[in-house]
């Protein structure tokens, strides 16, 4: 009997994980060609979340809990849950339901014909503001422009993957990891499997502008050098620019062009146009910079606090 593993993250969703256990676990007793376990990954939630989290795996042994010593991030959480999976297909799902686990039939009969990693595709998205959408497509945008490798546009992390790749991303040693570009950057039989996202069952948004930002910098950083390759495309323009305002300057001054004092306006644009090429420089750099710093330091991407129906 094959197996299926659902890994769902977990950040204050108290309100949210009992109404999603039960209709995640009706809709796996349907198929009753499968075996499956649930694995719930606690992100440091502050709330009451570990306890619901407690009661139900103490309750049914299929359920399983990794709970996080603090906060540590939904990438580190999907790291941590595909490391303890073992089924012979993986669902990644949030708690929340907007991604309907009433579709995993469909994902499974699409895994069952071949594809190796089926990622859902939104193809609307019920609920969310429009700054919210707006700025989820101008990211994909930007990020596949500047990435080597293509990542589907309006996909999040709700996907079915076969046990193979979820065993080539646990090999990957990288500390930052940014999981649904890894999902693209490895290949294999992909499809995109259209759905509806619905609003949330209850609860609100754990992304605010903040995290969203710091996703999207982890996502360009991870995937792509040419941010590296604009600085030095910056700096032969600025080069390029400084000599035509030399030559500018030259001509003003031989043919008394210019009533400002000499030398002004040379010296402003350039000390200005220097400056901020310099300063986006630096902080380009300093992103790719804190990466490896964060890299050598080799502390661990999650401590664990607990854990509950794992061998």
């Amino acid at each position: 009997m094959k197996k299926i593993s659902i890994v769902i993250p977990v950040y204050n969703e108290e309100r949210v994980l009992e109404i999603s256990y039960n209709r995640i676990k009706a809709n796996l007793e349907n198929l009753n060609q499968y075996d499956y376990e649930i694995i719930f990954i606690n992100d440091g939630s502050i709330d009451k979340s570990l306890s619901v989290l407690e009661k139900i795996a103490i309750e049914e042994n299929k359920v399983k809990v990794v709970s996080f010593s603090r906060n540590f991030g939904q990438e580190a959480a999907l790291t941590a849950g595909l490391k303890y999976v073992t089924g012979d297909a993986i669902v990644i799902i949030d708690a929340d339901l907007q991604d309907p686990p009433e579709l995993i039939p469909e994902m499974l009969s699409l895994w069952e014909q071949g594809n190796e990693v089926i990622y859902g595709k939104r193809k609307r998205r019920k609920g969310e503001s429009a700054f919210k959408i707006l700025s989820a497509k101008m990211f994909y945008k930007t990020l596949n422009a500047l990435s080597d490798v293509e990542i589907p546009k309006d996909t999040g992390d709700f996907r079915l993957v076969d046990r193979k790749v979820i065993d080539v991303i646990n090999l990957m040693p990288e500390h930052n990891k940014f999981v649904r570009g890894l999902f693209s950057w490895v290949g294999f039989k992909q499809y995109a499997y259209e759905y509806k996202r619905e609003e949330r069952v209850a609860g609100k948004s754990k992304y605010p502008l903040r995290k969203m930002w710091k996703l999207a910098t982890d996502g360009i950083v991870s995937f792509s050098t040419k941010p590296l390759k604009i600085v030095g495309g910056l700096g032969i323009i600025t080069i390029v620019l400084s000599v035509c305002i030399l030559i500018y300057s030259l001509i003003s001054y031989s043919l008394k062009l210019n009533n400002l004092t000499p030398g002004w306006t040379s010296i402003m644009v350039a000390i200005t146009l220097f400056s901020g090429v310099q300063l986006l420089s630096i902080w380009i750099m300093s992103g790719y910079i804190s990466r490896i710093y964060d890299e050598t330091r080799r502390r661990p991407e999650y401590i664990i606090d607990k854990t509950i129906n794992i061998e």
